[in-house]
């Protein structure tokens, strides 16, 4: 999976918080920091889904767009991703575990027991 550029990540922060697809024109009214044009918007949109990030649907002339995976889907690949790239990955996993909070770790512990007794 590849990364998400400063851009990429604003667009796809709008579509994760929506509850229903999104036409380019939608996407670029909500966001509210940057002016872009809306062919900017649409190239990034159209980027987004040739990296396999967006799903696309006609919706008469206009396309409208929606995630094909959610926030914590994407959150946990990238995080798969950074134990690839280590040579230890009970290092990097146990290094993980020291830093997370109280109610983090047992977040941690509960979905694991979850995952054993399944």
């Amino acid at each position: 999976m590849k990364g998400l550029g400063e851009l990429e990540r604003s667009v796809m922060d709008i579509l994760w918080a929506e509850n229903a697809p999104l036409t380019a024109r939608e996407v670029g009214r909500l966001i509210a920091d940057r002016d872009l044009a809306p062919t900017t918007v649409m190239t990034v949109l159209d980027r987004l889904t040739r990296k396999n990030f967006l799903r696309r649907t006609r919706d008469g002339r206009a396309w409208r767009y929606e995630p094909k995976a959610s926030r914590d889907a994407y959150v946990a690949e990238l995080m798969l991703e950074a134990l690839d790239m280590t040579g230890d990955r009970s290092a990097a996993l146990t290094r993980f575990a020291q830093t997370v909070s109280g109610s983090e770790a047992e977040i941690l512990r509960k979905a694991l027991t979850e995952l054993e007794e399944e």
